[in-house]
């Protein structure tokens, strides 16, 4: 309170911004120690910041934040590029914060313990990011771990370690309703099962079509082993072999994905997208370059890797804080992959 009794206001970065004559962004990269500030104006924002008993972010103890990657993330590394973009992302972040980045595979439970140990006898070791871990034995050993962790590209379901993911289950709806909107009603989920983050994709694309008053059935799924274009390829070659075209669109749950399905399609005599829609999801670079171009979602990969490296440094700031899960929003690309259903051509089963 003020000595009127009235509640005095909150001060706010732009309240030292215009004070200092700076910009908001030099403000916030000042008070939270980034690189790229003048001395000169740092030290005239931390003055202006401590005149105004504005609420300084606590240092960050240590130098080092340690990235374990699961086998997972390190295979998709060599053959997607998803982990690269993350890892850049939150290597960018790390160096704009001072901050330096170690990667340590993990492939098994005691990979895992010596990572634990090797962060833990190391007093530089911030925190840890761990990429594409699903494995409960391993969340469960990470939950007890002294320093902060925090999930990327994966979730803890009992809500105990923080994550940074993207809106998987929304993406995919958003995807899913971009289809039905141009008029498609027999569209083909194609995924490879088995993580949290691809389920929350299949449960988007259901959510979709419950929404339009269409029941999912089994068969509008199909599953492959892995991630690799050829088996997806595979997979729709015999679909259409065995069933014809009963379909008219296909959404799948990575891009490399969506490359082999365009494959099989084309190579049964059929045209994308004039016959069959292909979408996919990720948006990596080479989705431009297909034949046609990819309609995809985009994927904030870099951001994801960023905004991890910056919610362990809050985490890291000692202030009592429950775990929380964020995910990043995700938007379609519009290639040339997609338009409205060819009824003529597809044998629709109702």
């Amino acid at each position: 309170m003020n000595k009127k009794g009235k509640k005095s206001r909150r001060v706010r970065l732009e309240d030292i911004a215009e004070k200092v004559g700076v910009s908001l962004s030099t403000v916030s990269r000042a008070l939270t120690g980034e690189k790229g500030v003048r001395a000169d104006i740092r030290q005239r924002i931390l003055e202006a910041a401590k005149d105004a008993n504005y609420p300084m972010p606590a240092p960050v103890p240590g130098k080092k934040i340690v990235i374990a990657a699961s086998s997972a993330a390190m295979i998709d590394y060599i053959r997607n590029q998803f982990t690269l973009h993350v890892l850049e992302g939150a290597r960018d972040r790390a160096h704009a914060l001072g901050l330096d980045i170690i990667t340590r595979p993990i492939a098994d439970a005691s990979d895992e313990r010596s990572v634990l140990d090797e962060a833990d006898g190391d007093p530089d070791v911030t925190g840890l990011l761990f990429l594409t871990v699903d494995d409960e034995r391993m969340l469960a050993a990470t939950r007890s771990f002294d320093k902060p962790v925090v999930l990327i590209n994966g979730d803890d379901p009992h809500m105990r370690l923080s994550s940074v993911t993207p809106c998987n289950r929304s993406a995919a709806q958003l995807a899913t309703d971009m289809l039905l909107d141009l008029g498609h009603r027999r569209i083909l989920f194609l995924m490879r099962p088995g993580r949290r983050t691809i389920e929350r994709r299949q449960e988007g694309f259901w959510d979709a079509l419950r929404h339009r008053g269409i029941a999912p059935t089994p068969d509008m799924t199909v599953a492959v082993d892995d991630w690799l274009p050829e088996l997806a390829s595979q997979a729709i070659a015999e679909r259409i072999a065995n069933n014809g075209l009963d379909f008219t669109a296909i959404l799948t749950a990575g891009d490399s994905l969506a490359a082999g399905a365009m494959m099989a399609v084309q190579q049964a005599g059929y045209s994308v997208p004039e016959d069959v829609s292909v979408m996919g999801m990720d948006d990596l670079p080479q989705a431009s370059f297909l034949n046609p171009p990819l309609t995809t979602v985009h994927i904030p990969m870099r951001e994801i890797g960023m905004t991890a490296v910056d919610l362990l440094r809050d985490l890291c700031s000692g202030a009592p804080a429950l775990p929380r899960r964020l995910e990043l929003a995700c938007h379609v690309v519009n290639r040339q992959s997609v338009t409205g259903p060819n009824l003529r051509k597809a044998r629709i089963l109702t």
